[in-house]
């Protein structure tokens, strides 16, 4: 790449601690060893995505990918760290320089009902933004939403109707429109077709490739399903409790996964050529994040952990020329 990125993250971290309730500070006022609970979500990432470039980030549930597609658009602060949009550093933007620079980026929800506000009629829920930020004079607001329902697949009349009338897909349609209105350049896709049934999946995958090719989009395309980011994304990010453990081009990480959670997860990804295979899950179940092991955090689960992985936090080095993985077998000891 030589462009810029678009977005950069400088050793991000996200935590967030839960209030002591009135029991717990009374104990603690008696003299109790008692403290908030603070969960480390998000563990020194950093992350650069590329102009018109599908970066996927793939792990278990848990593993704090949506927490970091929320800090990379905006909705959550980062506790540490630096989240920069077109190398400028968010944090340091004015009230009005940091708004412009944040309609660049929109987010994509997993469930196409909850993000929905069920008393707005999709004129509303779709043409609010675009309309209070002056992208799109009143008078042209129908001409403009007609538009950009039928690049998303919608008849132009649904816009009168409420989110209850439609179908799962059509709902994601929706909200894909949404994001779209205030012409974004970048949009995080926080499991965008989790929800939805299999054959409904493909066309949502297949707009969605279709719009960066029309619109020059880049996306951050969340899923715990490397099976479905295969088709969409140039780049493929590996995240556990709260790290990237693997970063690589998809057809190198799925020929060559270097990372042993990164093995476990391709393991259980479906081939037509392997129907006899038993798939099993990856062994054991992911810790805490309000107490995540020390050293690797991989290393209660996986078959390759020695001494140094209970002590030593493993560093995200490059491997080979752009594939990065965080593992002390790759030191050869």
């Amino acid at each position: 790449m030589t462009a810029a990125p678009l977005v950069e993250l400088r050793q991000v971290s996200k935590r967030f601690s839960k209030p002591l309730d009135v029991a717990e500070r009374l104990a603690r006022a008696l003299g109790a060893h008692v403290s908030e609970p603070i969960v480390h979500a998000v563990d020194r990432v950093d992350l650069e995505i590329f102009p018109r470039e599908v970066v996927g980030l793939v792990g278990e549930s848990g593993c704090g990918k949506s927490t970091l597609g929320r800090v990379v658009v905006g909705l959550y602060e980062p506790s540490d760290g630096a989240v920069l949009l077109k190398g400028v550093e968010r944090a340091s933007l004015g009230k009005e320089a940091r708004r412009r620079a944040q309609l660049t980026a929109q987010m994509i929800f997993q469930d196409p009902f909850a993000s929905l506000n069920p008393r707005l009629k999709v004129r509303e829920i779709v043409g609010e933004a675009p309309r209070v930020h002056g992208l799109v004079a009143r008078d042209g607001l129908d001409g403009f939403l007609d538009e950009l329902m039928r690049r998303v697949g919608l008849d132009p009349t649904y816009k009168r109707r409420y989110p209850h009338q439609f179908s799962g897909g059509q709902r994601q349609r929706i909200g894909i429109a949404r994001a779209l209105a205030v012409n974004p350049e970048f949009v995080v896709c926080d499991e965008p077709v989790a929800a939805l049934d299999v054959s409904i999946q493909a066309q949502i995958i297949n707009l969605f490739i279709k719009l960066r090719e029309e619109l020059g989009l880049a996306y951050l395309f969340i899923s715990h399903d490397l099976g479905v980011v295969e088709h969409i994304a140039d780049r493929i990010l590996i995240m556990y409790l709260g790290r990237i453990v693997e970063s690589a081009r998809t057809e190198e990480l799925f020929a060559a996964p270097n990372h042993p959670y990164t093995q476990a997860l391709l393991a259980e990804v479906p081939r037509l050529d392997q129907r006899k295979r038993a798939f099993l899950p990856v062994k054991g179940e992911i810790p805490s994040p309000l107490d995540p092991p020390s050293g690797c955090h991989f290393h209660p689960r996986c078959p390759h952990a020695m001494e140094r992985c209970r002590r030593e936090v493993p560093a995200l080095k490059e491997i080979a020329p752009g594939r990065l993985s965080a593992c002390h077998l790759n030191d050869g000891t």
